[in-house]
């Protein structure tokens, strides 16, 4: 049997299956003339053993990666390269952090950045056989060195490609919209996907169901950057819109499945809570616990970010939520940009009155993430006074979360940043904001 004309070498990791089970999909559905194969490398060996495997034929190698795992993985890249390299191998890195940062990805050792959406590019490569020359979607240095960026691949509506890969028999979380027209300053989806929102059809949303179903898997949860904004474009929730979904989704999977709604991995803007709302999830779904997006306890903050939404939506939708039924779990950012002492006093006092009406703190700490206005603002800075508090909340089981390793994160992020300046963008982000300081001792 003769060899194929590409090598799909995907460095598979469980935080980004979801990204490669879509570009899989894409391709499973996709016509060409190029007879490829794909590979898994579920490990930095297993993928230069693949790229080893491949032999002289033209290997792409697939990465995917979030903003705080890219030192980690540009030294993953090192070591494979040193295990498995040669003329033929391509290494090209996709995602946000590739999005926002793709001299800082080139630099890193990839040979090729994804700008925007991979699915068409991913399309349009495997059609040329691994040659970018004329493909959009991409940022890559030529023979002499000079940077080659030929811009965003084409945004294609949702239902012109699968949610996950039939093919491949890999399944996750339906993405059922993409982009967000919240705009946040601290996140990267809007400015990797747009402000504005993309939602699957009803009649696809229910196709990828019944595959589930036919193929024995019990579980549909989904993924949106705000659950409740499914069939809208305005900050108003389409309710009607949401019991469709959500009866179709019921429906599908059967007496025997299970349909989970605004818990992981997507969440409910506070201001959405309401008892309608909460009833439809509880008459279809089978989630006890709902995720909500505070960020801050304090207005000033939440307004210097767009939020938004205030304080009191918040402990709204909280309480309704508590008493509808729902476990809720809140996110809450610690160290934002141009937090002062009031700001920080006024996010420690709504954790405990969350937790004391029964809420848990899901806890972070602000990391400047490339791509978004906050880019260049400084690393989270939590204070000693306020870990006191959060360690308090945590022992009394009110409050988890990695947020003591994203401070790690954010630092190395700075520090990039800092490698890398933005042409005409000030550092100083929030003159309207007080400098931080350090809560009194025992407050």
């Amino acid at each position: 049997m003769s060899a194929p004309e590409l090598v799909l070498v995907l460095r598979y990791r469980k935080a980004v299956t979801y990204g490669f089970h879509a570009l899989l999909g894409a391709l499973g559905e996709h016509e060409t003339a190029t007879w490829f194969e794909v590979r898994f490398g579920e490990s930095a060996e297993e993928t230069a053993r693949h790229i080893r495997e491949a032999g002289d034929v033209r290997t792409l190698v697939l990465w995917s990666f979030y903003s705080p795992d890219a030192a980690a993985l540009a030294d993953e890249l090192k070591q494979i390269r040193a295990l498995a390299d040669g003329p033929q191998v391509t290494h090209l890195a996709g995602g946000v952090h590739a999005t926002a940062e793709p001299m800082q990805t080139l630099d890193a050792g990839w040979d090729m950045a994804a700008i925007g959406e991979g699915e068409s590019t991913l399309l349009s490569l495997v059609d040329a056989k691994g040659d970018p020359a004329g493909i959009t979607g991409l940022a890559y240095r030529d023979a002499d060195g000079k940077l080659v960026r030929t811009g965003k691949a084409k945004q294609r509506p949702l239902d012109d490609f699968p949610g996950f890969a039939l093919k491949w028999d890999r399944f996750n979380a339906l993405e059922i919209t993409r982009g967000c027209i919240y705009a946040c300053r601290f996140c990267q989806t809007p400015f990797m996907f747009s402000a504005r929102f993309r939602h699957r059809s009803l009649a696809n949303v229910r196709w990828h169901v019944d595959q589930m179903r036919a193929r024995g898997l019990r579980d549909v949860r989904f993924i949106t950057p705000t659950a409740l904004s499914y069939g809208t474009q305005t900050d108003e929730p389409d309710l009607a819109a949401v019991e469709e979904l959500l009866a179709s989704c019921r429906e599908g999977i059967g007496p025997n499945g299970r349909v989970f709604f605004g818990s992981f991995p997507s969440e409910i803007r506070p201001e959405h809570v309401s008892r309608e709302a909460l009833r439809l999830v509880k008459k279809y779904c089978d989630n006890n616990n709902i995720i909500v997006g505070a960020q801050s306890g304090s207005d000033r903050v939440l307004d210097a970010a767009k939020r938004g939404h205030g304080v009191e939506e918040v402990k709204r939708a909280a309480r309704l939520g508590i008493e509808e039924g729902f476990r809720i779990n809140v996110d809450m950012i610690f160290g934002m940009p141009g937090e002062g002492e009031q700001d920080v006093a006024d996010s420690l006092r709504l954790a405990r009155e969350l937790a004391d009406l029964g809420a848990r703190i899901h806890a972070h700490t602000f990391m400047p993430l490339p791509g978004t206005p906050w880019r260049d603002a400084p690393p989270g800075d939590v204070d000693p006074e306020t870990i006191r508090e959060v360690d308090r909340l945590s022992r009394r089981g009110a409050l988890y979360g990695h947020w003591q390793k994203q401070r790690d994160h954010a630092a190395r992020l700075a520090a990039a940043a800092e490698a890398y300046p933005r042409p005409g963008r000030s550092r100083t982000l929030l003159p309207t904001v007080p400098p931080q300081t350090r809560l009194p001792q025992g407050d």
